[in-house]
């Protein structure tokens, strides 16, 4: 009769790689001593590691942080397309307590890792900004769908691409999202017309901007509206991400370089 020790041998059985999450130093020199040398993704590369991947946030969420890590590797050529992969993260306490298995596959390939890890932004910034984002998915504002557009970094630059709306509710303050009570203040503005923006560190510099970027060498899809065009051209024009709600399917979408590099839907998070 097979023990449960046979049984769980298959979930790293033919595996050809092993990602360890924020291992300790003496996890990784077990590991790094055996056959196959890991796939370190951690915030600092504290252990020495030949392969690194560096984790700027972390996501509480352990399926955004496995993605995000076998996404960086395979931009690394780590991995790629139909490896099978054995992925050690910690999931009720700092230390590896668990082992996902997974594949490899290009639709795995989102853009998230080049979001976060080579954008001008504080990485924390940008996941700060999603996170309101995807609230407000989920929510609405009193419970009707809205709309909004958040464009995150080189803030100078985007003020001289845009005008205001109305009066800009945030001069002269020196408020940064991620404050609970000015993520409310957010969500309540997103009824009105215009984008924020928001410096690299997090200051939310204004509201109600009308951004006036052109239009030409934009690349969105097919059917989204003047809000994701807008959104998608100042960062053609600046060193900025946009990330766009978009009021009429409820999917928030980030572009970067005049391109769409991310697209979420709010109720899978």
């Amino acid at each position: 009769m097979a023990t449960p020790a046979d049984l769980l041998s298959g979930l790293v059985a033919d595996v050809d790689g092993v990602f360890l999450f924020s291992p300790t130093g003496s996890t990784y020199t077990d590991f790094a001593e055996s056959d196959r040398s890991p796939v370190v993704v951690a915030a600092d590369n504290d252990v020495g590691a030949e392969r690194f991947v560096e984790l700027p946030v972390e996501f509480d969420n352990v399926k955004d942080r496995i993605r995000f890590g076998v996404e960086g590797a395979m931009d690394q050529n780590f991995c790629e397309d139909g490896d099978t992969l054995a992925c050690a993260a910690g999931v009720f306490s700092d230390g590896i307590d668990a082992v996902v298995r997974t594949t490899v596959s290009e639709s795995i390939h989102s853009g998230i890792y080049d979001l976060f890890a080579n954008s001008r932004a504080d990485p924390s910034v940008i996941r700060d900004v999603f996170e309101v984002a995807i609230e407000l998915g989920k929510k609405g504002q009193k419970g009707k769908p809205v709309g909004a557009l958040f464009v995150v970094g080189d803030a100078g630059k985007v003020m001289n691409k845009s005008r205001p709306l109305s009066y800009n509710p945030f001069e002269k303050s020196h408020v940064h999202v991620g404050d609970p009570i000015v993520n409310v203040m957010l969500k309540e503005f997103s009824r009105l017309d215009g984008a924020f923006v928001i410096s690299d560190s997090g200051k939310i510099v204004s509201a109600y901007r009308y951004l006036e970027p052109g239009a030409e060498g934009v690349d969105i899809p097919k059917g989204l509206g003047a809000r994701h065009m807008a959104g998608g051209a100042i960062t053609r024009d600046t060193n900025a991400v946009s990330i766009v709600l978009s009021e009429s399917d409820g999917l928030v979408r980030a572009f970067k370089g005049g391109s769409l590099v991310l697209e979420l839907d709010p109720e899978e998070y």
